[in-house]
């Protein structure tokens, strides 16, 4: 049987990727900024990981990142004000916000903001006793 253990991305600026990651609350070792390959294994085993463009080029010599992204990761949040208040934090540390925080008809409160590399992260609540 096969396991999904993991979730690969590629950065181009591997330090400021792991940066955004930390401010979502990820425990990433400092020293994980110097290595062409970094990961963080969440709660229950999944890891999410991350490769350079350069360590990517070693296995895969004539490797081009493609243009958009058809995937995004998702991030839950206790409260619809910690959805805003992560929002806030990284818009003001200059991350592209692809996405107001918003109350979607699904009843929660959702928005959607670019990673260094221009992946979208969801950041959601649920509005149920807000």
């Amino acid at each position: 049987m096969i396991t999904f253990d993991a979730v690969g991305m590629v950065a181009v600026d591997l330090p400021a990727t792991l940066a955004f990651y930390r401010e979502l609350g990820l425990d990433i070792p400092a020293d994980a900024d110097r290595a062409p390959h970094a990961e963080a294994t969440l709660p229950g085993g999944l890891r999410l990981m991350w490769d350079t463009e350069a360590m990517i080029r070693s296995f895969v010599p004539d490797y081009e990142r493609e243009p958009g992204q058809s995937h995004t990761l998702a991030a839950r949040c206790d409260s619809p004000a910690e959805v805003d208040e992560v929002v806030a934090r990284l818009a003001a540390l200059g991350h592209r916000l692809i996405r107001e925080p918003w109350d979607a008809p699904w009843g929660q409160r959702y928005a959607t903001v670019a990673d260094p590399d221009g992946y979208g992260v969801d950041l959601y609540a649920s509005l149920a006793g807000a």
